[in-house]
């Protein structure tokens, strides 16, 4: 138990902290792209006004002399300096005039002019070709159209730079947060696991120590009985005691379950055969109350599981679906196997539909009709065996209302 509760603590807390670094690093990563890019754009822009000469740049008013070694952003002539572009010049007819290609090293003339024609076929004033951003403006004179690229190399750079740091260190601190939460669950969960362990033991003693007193009221009851002869009273008794007894059973099944949720002995059993037996046994009182009952078990159906628990949840489903099922009614058994999956559908009819949603009736002790519970014999935790059974050797359970007034039940292994 201490086992499974750490891994579902560690597990969740994990999730958490998954997705809180998930967002953290997004927000990181798309706050410096956006950063970068409004910066390039501006770069970009004030190349594009200046026609690429830097003689068209206004050097900034009160410019600091140049022994202050204040760190401050960059002016636009210094981005000038230190920007890597290229411009391409066309008059009104569309030929190229003018190229200059001196700030950059990686690209001649003839590749400028190529690139030139191949954007300005595309119509965009704005965009992006390759590592290269551009713009598209006209000249200070008007009569020429400029076209400005600005290679943005060192900007993607940094895009990856941060990405791969932001996920180092993301990557990092999900590692040590790992170890952390690993070292603390144990503590985090003593108290609720030491509680739990004590309310199991305090069933399991009550359970033990209520079945004696019980056996002496029912050994007394039947020899009164033996005496005197049966009546109303003594028939009480002895039902009540029966049904008491029955109720601790089941209590101390749960219980040892809790127990040994981890250590079932699983092994490769008949599905379909185990299933036939159960049917065999409740045949003959479902046909006693004129009961149809359907099956479509599909032969050589092979699980691995523990045949005990196994053969115990077919009986409970059976017993359920016995005990609702209203008189000249329907009892469907269905098991296939399609797509590595094992479905079992064990479905009956019933007068009316519960109203209560039908999670609901796999909690312990829940009863929709008490009366009804009683009449029929029932304990109120019958199903709550039954998904505690299909949970602990890996599967699910469901249940369903189908009209007309049907209940489902689907265990999938």
């Amino acid at each position: 138990m201490m086992k499974a509760l750490q891994k579902k603590f560690v597990f969740t807390a994990m999730i958490a902290v998954s997705i809180l670094l998930f967002i953290l690093l997004g927000i990181i990563n798309i706050v410096n792209i956006a950063m970068v890019r409004t910066e390039t754009d501006k770069t970009l822009t004030m190349i594009s006004e200046a026609d690429g000469n830097f003689d068209h740049i206004q050097p900034p008013p009160n410019s600091a002399p140049p022994f202050d070694f204040r760190i401050k952003p960059k002016d636009e002539r210094d981005k000038f300096l230190s920007s890597n572009f290229f411009i391409v010049r066309l008059n009104g007819n569309g030929q190229i005039v003018f190229t200059d290609v001196s700030r950059t090293s990686l690209v001649d003339e003839a590749s400028a002019e190529e690139l030139a024609l191949r954007v300005l076929d595309e119509g965009t004033s704005v965009g992006k070709a390759g590592k290269y951003r551009y713009q598209i403006s006209n000249s200070h004179t008007g009569n020429e159209t400029v076209i400005v690229f600005l290679d943005t190399s060192e900007e993607i750079l940094s895009y990856v730079r941060v990405l791969f740091l932001s996920g180092g260190i993301g990557l990092s601190c999900w590692i040590l947060m790992l170890f952390m939460v690993m070292f603390l669950s144990k503590k985090a969960i003593f108290p609720i696991v030491e509680n739990m362990e004590r309310q199991k033991q305090f069933v399991t003693n009550a359970g033990h120590e209520i079945k004696t007193p019980l056996a002496v009221i029912l050994a007394n009851t039947e020899a009164m009985e033996l005496y005197n002869g049966e009546n109303k009273w003594s028939k009480n008794i002895r039902e009540q005691t029966v049904r008491l007894n029955g109720l601790m059973k089941n209590l101390l099944l749960l219980a040892k379950m809790d127990e040994s949720a981890a250590e079932i002995i699983k092994t490769e059993i008949s599905f379909s055969e185990l299933v036939s037996e159960n049917v065999r046994v409740f045949a003959e009182p479902l046909n006693l109350r004129s009961i149809t009952l359907q099956t479509e078990i599909q032969p050589n159906v092979i699980i691995k599981a523990n045949k005990e628990q196994i053969s115990q949840l077919i009986s409970i489903l059976l017993d359920n679906a016995s005990k609702y099922t209203n008189n000249r009614g329907t009892v469907i058994v269905r098991l296939q196997k399609s797509d590595k999956r094992i479905k079992l559908l064990i479905k009956n009819s019933c007068e009316k539909l519960l109203d209560t949603p039908p999670d609901k009736l796999f909690d312990r002790f829940y009863r929709d009709d008490k009366a009804r519970t009683q009449k029929t014999g029932g304990y109120g935790i019958g199903l709550s065996v039954a998904r505690s059974i299909v949970l602990a050797n890996k599967g699910s359970i469901t249940a369903e209302y189908e009209n007309p007034n049907f209940v489902s039940f689907t265990v999938t292994l």
